[in-house]
């Protein structure tokens, strides 16, 4: 028996769990929007945590974002509970659930939320009152197609399907006073490199060969190089740094999200791996070029028409794995810095 229609005019407030990467965060944008106009009188409020709610922090179809602080005070088993009644507090009326996990639909199950829509995955169709089933053919889609099809299959519109990020004009001051210092004259390119990605080793093209098109691209261009990452990779952004006679800017690690997403947005490119920062580039048009190795482009590559991807033609790609099942990385040593540096040529 199928479940009753939402009715979207009666939702007051609604609760929307947010996916828990930086990326996958950013390709769930048009469906935020699309939530927005299907709940046009609700408060909407995202469940995020603390890494991804810089990426709806100055959304217009966002109202209020809840933190979800799984290492403070929603860390463990006690801290769950304390989530379930932090969010029952709010008296929600539906959830949305992006994120496929179990977790989300039996916290939004504890906190009495009377109608949860995601999809039947992880076993959760049970904790749902609106399940949609998630086939093979939506598994093969773009990610933000994905995200879409869910709502499309509790019986909500969709929407354009175009990516939205907005910033802040904190962050885009703060941006604004690097670039300042950074010798920017009229005609001078600003060209930023993000060597670094999670998930694991087969995402990352070699720091050896970043330096290397580093290097090239500063004599073709006069171009300022700017290295972007977490904290996690300011040794990768010295190894890189050390490899070129003439120094980037290396902010590895020391900028947050929200200066690093404006800062991104002044370049006249971006070269990266498979990455969260690769989406933010493409949600804000700036022209990019998208490294691929184990990961498939048709998934979650840069959804943008200014955007350029550059894989492997191995025939082991895209495994998928997180490390090379056969130990060789083919699919990244695959990808020269002739072949990238072509690419850049033409993005220019």
């Amino acid at each position: 028996m199928s479940p009753a229609p939402i009715d979207t005019g009666r939702v007051k407030r609604l609760l929307v769990r947010s996916t828990n990467w930086i990326g996958d965060a950013v390709m769930t944008t048009p469906a935020v929007r699309a939530i927005r106009e299907n709940f046009p009188r609700a408060e909407i409020s995202l469940l995020a945590k603390p890494w991804v709610a810089p990426v709806f922090a100055h959304s217009p179809h966002v109202d209020r974002i809840v933190v979800y602080d799984a290492n403070g005070r929603h860390r463990g088993t006690a801290g769950k509970l304390r989530l379930a009644r932090d969010l029952r507090r709010h008296r929600f009326e539906a959830a949305i659930l992006l994120q496929n996990a179990i977790e989300a639909a039996l916290l939004t199950w504890m906190a009495g939320i009377p109608v949860r829509v995601g999809f039947d995955t992880d076993g959760r169709r049970l904790l749902l009152t609106h399940p949609v089933h998630r086939t093979r053919q939506v598994k093969n889609v773009h990610q933000t197609g994905y995200y879409l099809a869910m709502l499309a299959g509790a019986g909500l519109l969709t929407g354009r399907p175009e990516l939205f990020l907005q910033l802040g004009d904190d962050d885009r001051r703060r941006a604004a006073r690097r670039l300042s210092g950074w010798g920017l004259s009229a005609g001078r390119k600003l060209i930023g490199i993000n060597p670094s990605a999670t998930f694991g080793p087969t995402k990352q093209w070699f720091p050896e060969r970043f330096a290397a098109l580093a290097n090239r691209l500063q004599a073709a261009h006069d171009a300022v190089i700017v290295l972007f990452g977490g904290p996690g990779d300011r040794v990768l952004g010295d190894r890189i740094a050390g490899a070129m006679p003439r120094p980037p800017v290396d902010l590895c690690g020391r900028t947050d999200l929200g200066e690093a997403m404006a800062l991104i947005a002044a370049c006249d490119l971006f070269i990266t791996n498979d990455s969260g920062l690769m989406h933010v580039a493409a949600a804000l048009d700036v022209p990019l070029i998208a490294i691929f190795g184990s990961t498939n482009p048709v998934t979650t590559g840069p959804f943008s028409a200014r955007s350029r991807v550059v894989k492997s033609t191995v025939d082991c790609a895209p495994c998928l794995q997180p490390r090379c099942p056969l130990g060789h990385m083919n699919c990244m040593r695959d990808i020269t810095v002739d072949t990238v540096f072509a690419a850049a040529e033409e993005m220019l």
